[in-house]
């Protein structure tokens, strides 16, 4: 499968439930891709999430549809600190059927996209040192590794590290 067949678009509040559902699959995964407890945002609560989003100059939740409906969703923002307003943070998630088929990858290349519109400079994210699929991703696009942060996530009670990469987009 490749790029051509997904289609990138920014998230409605009527893909309320779609994402619901992406992120509760996700987040049921053994490997435990996602940090909740096993619980994500109930619909009523994304679609008013994504009512404020699309009202927002300073972030964006883009999703990838293939012909089975949501597979892909995209979050990013900018940093609100006026320091680092040239800074901002996506998270990745995409259904584990579409993982290596060119979903995250057409996800990134259209967050890299918005990120230039909006005067975004750096784009940065966490990945589980673990998630060498995603890690590898990202170094194909770009992104360095600029740190570990040690016990940076908490899934229950445990801690986990996070490494930070990040990528310059903008002038």
């Amino acid at each position: 499968m490749n790029e051509s067949i997904f289609h990138i678009r920014h998230a409605e509040p009527g893909d309320a439930a779609a994402l619901v559902e992406l992120a509760r699959a996700i987040g049921a995964e053994p490997e435990g891709w996602l940090i909740t407890n096993g619980e994500w945002r109930s619909s009523s609560e994304e679609r008013r999430y994504l009512r404020a989003i699309r009202r927002s100059p300073h972030a964006a939740v883009l999703i990838v549809e293939a012909a089975e409906g949501v597979v892909g969703r995209l979050s990013i923002a900018r940093d609100p600190h006026p320091a680092s307003r040239h800074v901002a943070d996506l998270g990745l998630m995409v259904a584990q059927g579409f993982r290596r088929r060119g979903a995250g990858r057409a996800l990134m290349a259209a967050a890299e996209d918005w990120a230039r519109e909006a005067g975004i400079q750096k784009i940065e994210l966490h990945v589980f040192p673990y998630n060498t699929a995603a890690i590898s991703l990202y170094g194909s696009l770009g992104y360095e590794q600029e740190g570990l942060r040690k016990g940076h996530l908490r899934r229950g009670e445990e801690l986990v590290d996070a490494i930070l990469m990040a990528k310059q987009v903008g002038a």
